[in-house]
């Protein structure tokens, strides 16, 4: 039988019992593999997935995956394989892997748990269509688990429709030396090396230099804010607009130094963002943003209808203030990174307010798609997403371990909260998609329409971006992209 038709009926396998003992060293190195065919060079930590102990509905087939061997597949809602004595290593940090391949558009859950069916949560990974039963790409997600050594390990398999979904090729496991994310300790690329040490930190909470940050905020509000002209709307605002630079599975705040360990991500802006970017990297590449001096790296889940992706027309990074009194808002300290919206939210809020996608335009929505997750827009109307960031920062770390806790929004007063005292700019994305009366078989590369999410990572020419926060918000005044009135 051809490796990509499936049987109009599967039949499945109720339980077969093969007691093969799996182990594998743990290496201290990551190699993710991404791309379809692509060679699985080192082997250590790897599980073949066709050499379970147990399992329910799985088969298996020959595979042209490099490698050779042999996939399991017929994998559907239910189904799952169990793999005995699978070494998870010792101390740093854990990487799971499964190697996947896809020609169903349902879409489903790897979930891999510990000891039993129902066990501690190791990983889970949103498996889509990949472009077919043979085209192959590597999942990888770090795990938080304080598990080690060898373990029981179940590979599960959710979907919400009954069908095949997914064939698997193998797993693996890997460890890495833990270590702070990477980032900037100054506030400018050029600064001089840090007049005063910064504060020991925790692993995950690098720092900004505090008496380069305390200078650099005196010096801001030293500056005296230009001349109101051209009556401007009374709106502490300024904006970048940004088009498509590329995609990759990469995310350098989640996973930085890791190529290919992210779902697939839509990088708007910085042309040169990866796995590796760090903000100094950042700083010395080019973007497609106007103005030019925002050097900044956005990132959002890529969005596909039936498989193929749909990249936005148009993108305005908007930069304002949603405080009550919005002069004391201060630039960003070169080097921030943060994260709103959740990549594993895959439900609506209680309110069914919340992360939504709308229809902005004449018409409006004039309807809702078949799984009521996304409207159905009126010929003259848009498909837009709106995603807002915490205006409020603590004033220290340039990130934190979940890449939020660093951040905060402000109360119902329009004030900061003690714990996050210092008001920088409100970012906000309005991405506009090319989409309107035809609107069904989306997904997004993270899951359904509510784990959307984006990721900032700041590297403005600070000259350029004080300019604008001081005339614009601090005055309370709409400027143009050239930060102007």
């Amino acid at each position: 039988m051809p490796m990509d038709q499936r049987p109009p009926k599967r039949r499945r396998t109720l339980l077969a019992l093969l007691a093969v003992p799996i182990a594998g060293a743990v290496a201290t190195s990551v190699i993710v593999t991404t791309t379809a065919g692509a060679e699985q060079t080192d082997t250590a930590g790897m599980v073949r997935a066709e050499a379970w102990s147990a399992q329910q509905g799985a088969r298996t087939e020959n595979t042209t995956d490099a490698g050779g061997g042999r996939n399991v597949g017929w994998l559907a809602d239910g189904d799952w394989m169990r793999y005995d004595n699978v070494d998870l290593g010792g101390q740093g940090t854990l990487s799971a892997s499964v190697r996947v391949a896809a020609a169903s558009r349902a879409g489903g859950t790897i979930e891999l748990r510990a000891g039993t069916r129902d066990g501690e949560l190791l990983a889970s990974y949103p498996v889509g269509y990949t472009g077919g039963w043979q085209s192959w790409i590597t999942k990888t997600a770090v795990s938080t688990t304080g598990l080690t050594g060898k373990q029981t390990v179940f590979l599960l398999l959710k979907s919400a429709q009954s069908g095949d979904f997914t064939n698997v090729n193998w797993l693996q496991f890997r460890r890495t030396p833990t270590a702070t994310l990477p980032g900037s300790p100054s506030a400018s690329p050029s600064a001089a090396a840090p007049t005063s040490a910064a504060p020991p930190v925790k692993t995950g909470w690098p720092a900004v230099d505090p008496a380069k940050q305390a200078a650099d905020t005196a010096a801001f509000f030293a500056r005296k804010p230009a001349p109101v002209t051209n009556n401007p709307v009374k709106v502490p605002e300024f904006h970048a607009t940004c088009t498509v630079s590329h995609h990759a599975p990469d995310d350098p705040i989640v996973f930085p130094g890791l190529p290919g360990a992210s779902h697939d991500h839509t990088f708007l802006g910085n042309k040169s963002t990866s796995a590796a970017s760090t903000a100094e990297s950042l700083f010395a590449a080019g973007t497609t943003c106007t103005p030019s001096q925002d050097h900044s790296a956005y990132w959002i889940p890529t969005l596909y209808q039936n498989g193929k992706v749909v990249d936005p027309k148009e993108v305005t990074v908007y930069y304002g203030s949603r405080l009550k009194d919005p002069s004391k808002t201060q630039p960003f300290p070169f080097g921030l990174r943060m994260i709103t919206g959740d990549a594993k939210n895959q439900s609506d809020t209680p309110d069914r307010q919340g992360n939504h996608f709308w229809c902005a335009g004449i018409g409006g929505e004039v309807g809702r798609t078949a799984d009521g997750q996304y409207p159905i827009c009126a010929k003259t109307a848009g498909l837009v997403r709106q995603i807002t960031f915490p205006d409020c920062w603590d004033g220290v770390h340039l990130d934190s371990p979940d890449h939020k806790a660093h951040m905060a929004n402000g109360d119902h007063t329009g004030a900061c909260p003690a714990s996050h005292p210092v008001p920088i700019p409100s970012v906000s994305f309005v991405i506009g998609y090319p989409l309107n009366t035809d609107t069904n078989g989306i997904t997004l590369s993270s899951g359904n329409g509510f784990s959307m999410h984006a990721d900032f990572f700041n590297a403005w020419e600070p000259g350029a971006l004080a300019q604008r926060v001081r005339d614009c918000l601090d005055q309370g005044y709409k400027c143009n992209a050239q930060g102007t009135f």
